[in-house]
């Protein structure tokens, strides 16, 4: 692994661990599912705008085209779409560390569901990660914890899973990068703004720290983040690209607890390092 995926992997891990943060902003002053498909909307435009001001075409082989809906559908519309509702109720920091076992959860699912075998690191690496994740919530639930919400948040992640074992290499790209980046946007824009018509009220308490968050998630999460995994995955594969998953818990809590002022007890830090450990573990496992 060279240099520039090191810093491309960095870079992904922060911009993705970053927008639980943004989305805990901008829930905060309007309505999570209409502001969701906004979100997609205006990034998807601007990633097809960009896409042909760079020659790149639509005309994506079958492949792509699979990458784009199953990717809109379960990664857009489902897995953030349910952390947007959640983080109505759940801190930043918990949704954080309950997407972050999605490493994890695709591991154990090839396992039990498409009879991967898993050696023992990766076993011990899974015990590890969904321990320090029990760790976590034992102490948050004697806190007081939205049950809905984290629920919520467990669908969302289990959605990503599906749809990280659906298309493996999620990188067939060619180049055509960015217009796949855009239009999978668009799908989860138009998956959501239904639901959005019927069960929410366009409210909105306009605020800066909206507008801020708004525009930061529409451009960093939203397309620079989706933007970077797919080079990251072309450029190393998607095994090794997504042992930086493993950054995602510490990034997480780190981003919530500066911005947002998330306390952190002893029982969380604990869990966040063990279940980096265990993705970690899991990961270089199934790189050996």
């Amino acid at each position: 692994m060279d240099i520039r995926a090191i810093l491309i992997g960095l870079a992904f891990a922060l911009m993705w661990s970053s927008a639980f943060t943004s989305a805990r902003m901008i829930v905060a002053d309007a309505p999570p599912l209409y502001a969701l498909s906004l979100r997609f909307l205006i990034s998807g435009l601007i990633g097809v705008a960009i896409a042909l001001a760079l020659g790149q075409s639509w005309h994506l082989t079958r492949g792509q085209w699979r990458a784009v809906v199953i990717f809109g559908i379960t990664q857009n519309a489902l897995y953030l779409g349910l952390n947007f509702v959640a983080m109505q109720t759940v801190e930043a920091s918990l949704a954080a560390i309950i997407a972050s076992t999605m490493p994890l959860l695709v591991a154990l699912f090839g396992w039990l569901i498409l009879r991967e075998k898993l050696r023992p690191l990766a076993v011990a690496g899974l015990v590890a990660g969904f321990a320090g994740v029990g760790l976590i919530m034992g102490a948050r639930m004697t806190g007081g914890v939205d049950l809905w919400g984290v629920f919520l948040c467990v669908l969302g992640v289990i959605s990503l899973t599906v749809a990280t074992l659906s298309v493996r290499v999620a990188s067939g790209a060619g180049g055509n990068l960015m217009m796949i980046v855009g239009l999978q946007m668009l799908v989860g824009s138009a998956m959501l703004i239904g639901p959005a018509m019927v069960l929410e009220v366009p409210e909105v308490n306009w605020t800066w720290q909206l507008a801020g968050a708004f525009t930061y998630t529409v451009l960093v999460p939203g397309l620079a983040a989706t933007w970077a995994w797919f080079l990251l995955v072309g450029r190393i594969g998607a095994v090794k690209a997504a042992t930086f998953h493993f950054l995602n818990p510490f990034f997480g809590v780190a981003v919530a607890a500066v911005l947002l002022g998330e306390r952190l007890g002893v029982f969380d830090v604990v869990g966040v390092l063990v279940i980096m450990a265990g993705i970690l573990a899991v990961q270089r496992a199934r790189l050996g």
